[in-house]
């Protein structure tokens, strides 16, 4: 019998995995108090922590397709508002069926046949510049379902994600980069390289990502739901195509995934000895000695 991930010692030697006992009650969910509930159970956390067999998850598509968590999904879609995506369905209208948009994602996403729709493309202002930049908006129902795959995989990714990350993770957001940035200053790690990703969230190469989530999660049907949103096609006025690469900016999955991409370049600087803040594409290498920064930038 499996839970969320967990595989019993029966099935331990074609599934490997293992179920540590809990630790003291309510310790490990203080500890991971974001962390929704109805997908992580204390058992799962716990599990999480002390690390399963193989390092993978496996059966998490029963999570993501929970009606208890498409629903709470739903409200998280609902409390962030936003538009009505290629099908005009507004958040309104899908609470209004909300029982029956449930019992379908339910459905289809067990059976691995749902299909997200197309993302419809805007051109919004970029702060501090003229330019404007393309923001992805998909269908309620979509947003939904990265909602509930984003709850159920974040975690898995979260506990071994760099320190010295800061952009779109759980307690942590732009001031405390910023204070970070400040205490190195103050520690006299004052050589400094700016780094922005031009069109980072476009250019992201699918098949390398797809590589860095299949190290930690084995589920087919996971894996493949990510594929089809990685792959969704955008309608933009009356042109519409497949994008061969990146997450749509603005999807809510997307600000995940771009942390699990960038993640090997954090621990690589971690490995070179270079104290790094990043917030999602924005890098600032720092160190006391300006070759230290060199090597880091040219490697």
């Amino acid at each position: 019998m499996q839970e969320g991930g967990l595989v019993t010692d029966r099935q331990a030697e074609a599934k490997p995995a293992t179920v540590p006992e809990a630790k003291q009650a309510g310790e490990v969910r203080a500890r991971w108090a974001w962390a929704e509930p109805s997908v992580w159970t204390e058992r799962m956390l716990t599990a999480l922590e002390d690390g399963v067999k193989g390092g993978k998850w496996f059966s998490l598509i029963d999570k993501v397709s929970s009606a208890r968590v498409l629903q709470w999904a739903f409200a998280r879609v609902k409390g962030n508002g936003g538009a009505a995506g290629v099908d005009h369905q507004t958040i309104a209208m899908y609470e209004q069926q909300l029982e029956q948009q449930t019992e379908y994602l339910a459905r289809t996403l067990k059976e691995g046949s749902y299909q997200p729709a197309a993302i419809r493309r805007e051109w919004i202002p970029k702060p501090g510049s003229r330019e404007k930049r393309p923001l992805g908006i998909p269908t309620v129902r979509d947003r939904v379902v990265e909602k509930a795959l984003q709850a159920t995989i974040e975690p898995i990714f979260e506990q071994d994600f760099a320190e010295q990350s800061y952009g779109f993770r759980p307690g942590r957001g732009c001031k405390d980069a910023l204070r970070r940035v400040d205490q190195l200053l103050k520690e006299g790690q004052t050589w400094v390289v700016d780094a922005d990703l031009k069109s980072y969230f476009d250019s992201i190469p699918h098949e390398r990502l797809l590589k860095l989530v299949e190290e930690n999660v084995a589920d087919g049907r996971v894996l493949e739901l990510l594929r089809k949103y990685l792959e969704q096609r955008v309608l933009e006025q009356m042109r519409e195509w497949l994008p061969e690469a990146g997450t749509p900016q603005g999807a809510v999955i997307s600000p995940l995934l771009s942390n699990i991409y960038l993640d090997p370049l954090d621990q690589l600087m971690v490995a070179s000895g270079v104290e790094m803040v990043r917030y999602a594409d924005d890098c600032v290498p720092r160190a006391r000695r300006a070759e230290t920064v060199q090597a880091c930038v040219t490697a």
